[in-house]
């Protein structure tokens, strides 16, 4: 007995085994469940998340630029076995000699960008062990502290054109991603009511079939009952079928829907998805200057223009200082002394200092300096021209999508309306159908415009909710909580 009940027990883990692997989730969504799981773990905003660090970074970059750097360089051994041409006081000449010596170097540098002027300014210590193999002597070679100056002259300044664009560009990165965000919020709509719409469309299709099935049924009746003609009841049979092709495709509709907002929410296959179709909008009015005056102080494409001007600028200074007299100021000072002994070789250091300047100066390149210097100065006016072209065709595309938002709170309340008087009108409709009282075509039309006030109702919920997050890419601005959109930009980085 024990083992007939063993046996019926695996027999049911093992028959129940294919059905659970195969087991979904089923989750039901809202609207705003989509919008915030859209933001949180969509590929799209991870994307945009990763642009931001990279940009972060990239600013970091150039602030470290303009921070002391301090960098210990060494070389141990350095073993040399060679001839090496020497200078011979008393020959007062050079000669060759062998040579067998290891040396061992170490050096302390701390150095600093000067923005201001472009050059560089560093400080330096070294200690140098010397060992001489062949006469068996060792000397330490100290330089206990030198300074260094490098100094362009009436050359391009990288870090002069850095700092104004650099802080620009991160300042950009910041409200680009931001913009990215709302960008996902608008995939978010769409997806979101691509299968809300599908959904729609499959309940439709069944309650049309149910409907199709019913009133073909009755038809059938009615013919063997002589109330109607053949072909009153082909036009049914010919509903029926069309509604059971309606049905399948509506089916497949939807799951491809289905997929396509489950790839987007970064779902897997085990997920099923129901959404909860949003019953009302906010009844929001936006005005047409303020929002004009939030989306050019807050959209980042107004800093991309000033950057594509600066940038432009930037290359003609740089045309202009290749064109013409370069120089390079060089200058150094410090202390330096030997001894065998480690003490004594800081003891009593010797002052030496090196001053440099190399010149360079075109006398015949044949206009190709000049040639860039004007191109330079083309593609800047040619910058400037469509940044003006760019900001304009922004304003007027700006007042527009303010207009079409401001219209779509009514036309959903409208779709809304027809949807409830096609839908009652069906109704209606199909009661003095089953009575008798009209023809088949009334009720054919009358399912009609119930399916496509249907759909028209979830298609202005749809650009409603579109064109909101539009106009808040635009303005970077919550226009229902009435701040300005920001987050943990910090948070973004772990």
């Amino acid at each position: 007995m024990m083992r007939y009940l063993a046996h019926i027990l695996v027999s049911s883990l093992l028959l129940a085994l294919p059905f659970s692997s195969y087991a979904q989730e089923i989750k039901k969504l809202t609207f705003e469940d989509v919008i915030r799981l859209s933001e949180e773990q969509s590929p799209n905003a991870l994307m945009a998340k990763h642009r931001y660090r990279a940009s972060y970074w990239s600013y970091r970059t150039f602030v470290a630029q303009y921070r002391p750097s301090l960098t210990l360089t060494g070389t141990t051994p350095d073993f040399s076995n060679s001839y090496d041409k020497v200078w011979n006081s008393t020959l007062n000449g050079y000669e060759y000699r062998s040579t067998n010596t290891i040396s061992n170097l170490a050096a302390l540098s701390l150095s600093q960008n000067i923005g201001l002027t472009g050059g560089s300014i560093s400080l330096q210590s070294e200690l140098n062990l010397f060992n001489d193999l062949e006469l068996d002597t060792k000397k330490f070679i100290t330089s206990p502290l030198s300074i260094g100056l490098n100094q362009p002259i009436f050359r391009y300044n990288a870090l002069k054109w850095q700092k104004k664009t650099e802080p620009l560009k991160y300042e950009a990165a910041k409200k680009t991603f931001l913009s990215n965000i709302e960008m996902v919020h608008q995939q978010a709509v769409m997806n979101f009511f691509s299968l809300a719409l599908a959904q729609i469309n499959k309940q439709i299709a069944e309650m049309n079939y149910s409907n199709a099935d019913t009133l073909w049924r009755i038809a059938k009746g009615r013919y063997d009952l002589g109330t109607i003609a053949e072909d009153e009841l082909l036009q049914m049979q010919l509903s029926w079928l069309n509604a059971e092709t309606a049905r399948k495709e509506a089916e497949m509709n939807l799951r491809d829907r289905e997929i396509r907002l489950r790839s987007f929410l970064g779902f897997n296959d085990n997920i099923r998805i129901e959404l909860d179709l949003p019953s009302q909008v906010p009844d929001l009015q936006v005005n047409s200057q303020e929002v004009f005056d939030l989306a050019m102080q807050n959209n980042p494409e107004m800093i991309n223009q000033q950057l594509t001007i600066l940038t432009a600028e930037s290359a003609v200074a740089q045309a202009k200082a290749e064109k013409g007299l370069n120089a390079n100021l060089m200058a150094s000072f410090g202390l330096r002394d030997q001894d065998p002994e480690f003490y004594l070789a800081y003891r009593d250091p010797n002052q030496q200092q090196r001053v440099r300047v190399g010149v360079t100066m075109p006398i015949l390149d044949w206009g190709l300096g000049k040639g860039k210097y004007r191109m330079a100065q083309s593609s800047l006016e040619l910058a400037r021209v469509q940044s003006e072209q760019a900001i304009t065709d922004f304003q007027q595309n700006l007042l527009l999508d303010v207009e079409q938002f401001n219209l779509q709170a009514t036309q959903v309340a409208i779709a809304a309306k027809s949807d409830t008087v096609a839908m009652k009108m069906f109704e209606v409709t199909k009661q003095r159908f089953l009575i008798g009282k009209i023809a088949v075509l009334e009720l054919n039309n009358a399912d009609t415009k119930k399916d496509q006030n249907r759909r028209a109702y979830v298609q202005s919920l749809q650009n409603y909710w579109s064109y909101f997050f539009n106009i808040r890419n635009l303005t970077l601005f919550d226009f229902i909580n009435r701040k300005p959109l920001d987050t943990d930009y910090e948070k973004l980085l772990e």
